[in-house]
């Protein structure tokens, strides 16, 4: 599971950072993370297919870099949050959209070569990627809503923690079920 975990490392980091100084500090923490890690993998041979959450996430970052040090006391300062989830939404949704969910390449890391052009592998990569893009959505707009009427930040502090655990949680389960499910179908 830390596979499907870490690519959201500095979106945590950026988080924390930001709630606890500042949002240009957190956004520069979740640059130099992301674009570190991005290195990191591509020198250790790891293909772009793997990667799609780093580079989205390293896109994202340089313009809110940009953004946060150009008008730190910018109106889009609030939402910035609300925004990074749906980033990562969208970023989840492409990968569906082109038939490339974004978990195939981090799933191919610890999976052997022969299961990967099973249709159940697929399956199960673009049903995680779907748990995935749907938490994105829903918490980015909920962040949003709240941000909008003025919502305390532990709530959204809480909405961006589950945005991450129940799509992490579901990654962790779901596998087996699946695995189960398809063994059963087998043997009927």
């Amino acid at each position: 599971m830390l596979g499907f975990i870490r690519p959201f490392l500095p979106w945590i980091a950026y988080s924390v950072v930001a709630s606890a100084l500042d949002w240009r500090w957190g956004a520069l923490v979740g640059l130099l993370w992301t674009a570190g890690e991005l290195l990191s993998a591509r020198r250790s041979g790891r293909g772009w297919d793997s990667l799609v959450i780093e580079v989205c996430s390293s896109l994202y970052f340089v313009i809110v870099v940009a953004v946060a040090f150009a008008e730190p006391h910018s109106s889009a300062r609030p939402y910035i949050q609300a925004a990074s989830s749906l980033w990562l939404a969208l970023a989840a949704w492409g990968s569906l959209a082109i038939r490339r969910p974004f978990t195939l390449g981090i799933a191919k890391q610890t999976v052997p070569a022969e299961f990967w052009n099973n249709p159940v592998f697929y399956r199960v990569n673009a049903v995680i990627t779907s748990a995935w893009a749907i938490s994105f959505t829903l918490s980015g707009a909920a962040m949003f809503a709240l941000r909008a009427t003025h919502g305390s930040d532990s709530l959204v502090t809480l909405v961006t923690i589950a945005g991450f655990v129940v799509p992490a949680v579901f990654t962790a389960r779901y596998p087996a079920a699946a695995r189960a499910r398809a063994a059963a179908a087998t043997q009927a």
